[in-house]
């Protein structure tokens, strides 16, 4: 039995549908709220569902089953200002996965964030030995929060005190289906969609870096499936354990998303150019590209979709659909 973490959420059920559809079984521990979550795992069987706070004991009860972890559960919300939230959710309960995993000699796979890079001035490598990642400097709690637990786990496996395996996926700007409960945290594609479908024009932030014009900034979109794909190629073919970025290695801009958006639905692009808000420009990143040469050293050689690939195929085949989850 695998077990997936946050696997009512977004990359989390696109994750669970993968490994039912090969075949596998899989158990899930997450919160499903008063919403729509719970049509994320609608289509797919589940051994069982958990609660965080039920974890533990589903752990002592049913450990001897689990024959891998994919840890995806975390608060993702970039906007997140509660320190201790964050650090029980994404920092504590990943220490102690990581030590049941240990403890037990069970592959382990977590979701970390490209957020922890910062405004990018150290690059995007997925260096993972402590010299390099003291450098990176996080922007918000939540990136801090990820930040944090890569560096105690890269500590604890110096020590010897690791999985068998275990990989941390500092992943870029992921969008495709079951991400619709995320509200404003959802990609850009999905909200794009929402207005391109009704007529309305897109709002994309002007630029106030001369080196980049409006629209121009650029970030690293990566479409869930391919983030599925890394997932399960890593706990199959058991690469050096580490930490691995996730993205297409290939940066696009903003104005090429939404006209990808704009020509999936058949429309010609219209654009409301509005100024980055005061509070957020100094933080606000132009630029994010994944060095993916340590995944492709690792062997992993699969394409990744452009978003002249990956948008159509989310818009038309989910977003556009009468039932658009996966």
């Amino acid at each position: 039995m695998i077990l997936v973490t946050g696997g009512a959420g977004f990359i989390g059920s696109n994750l669970v549908a993968r490994l039912t559809e090969d075949g596998r079984r899989v158990s899930v521990d997450d919160v499903l709220d008063g919403g729509d979550k719970w049509r994320n795992l609608a289509h797919h069987p589940v051994a069982e569902l958990v609660t965080p706070e039920g974890l533990d004991h589903f752990l002592a009860r049913r450990g001897e089953e689990i024959e891998l972890v994919h840890h995806l559960g975390a608060i993702t919300s970039t906007t997140e200002t509660d320190g201790e939230l964050l650090t029980e959710t994404n920092v504590r309960l990943s220490q102690r996965l990581w030590r049941w995993c240990t403890r037990f000699q069970v592959p382990l796979v977590y979701a970390s964030s490209a957020a922890t890079y910062g405004d990018g001035s150290q690059g995007f490598r997925d260096d993972d030995s402590g010299e390099a990642l003291a450098r990176l400097r996080p922007l918000n709690p939540y990136a801090w929060s990820k930040h944090a637990f890569d560096r105690w786990a890269v500590t604890e496996a110096e020590a010897g005190r690791a999985p068998p395996h275990w990989y941390g996926l500092k992943l870029f700007n992921v969008y495709g289906p079951n991400e619709y409960h995320k509200g404003e945290m959802r990609s850009v594609v999905a909200k794009a969609y929402e207005r391109v479908a009704c007529g309305q024009p897109v709002g994309l932030f002007r630029s106030h870096d001369p080196a980049y014009p409006d629209g121009g900034q650029k970030r690293d979109f990566v479409h869930v499936d391919d983030c599925v794909d890394v997932m399960t190629w890593l706990a199959t073919n058991e690469p050096a354990s580490g930490i691995y970025n996730v993205g297409t290695g290939r940066a696009q801009t903003w104005l090429e998303l939404v006209e990808a958006v704009h020509a999936a639905v058949g429309r010609a692009p219209r654009i409301d150019w509005v100024d980055i808000p005061e509070a957020l420009r100094e933080r606000y990143q132009y630029f994010t590209q994944a060095d993916i040469s340590k995944l492709r050293a690792a062997g992993y050689d699969r394409p990744f979709k452009s978003l002249g690939e990956g948008v159509p195929a989310y818009v038309q085949g989910y977003l556009a659909a009468a039932d658009p989850y996966r």
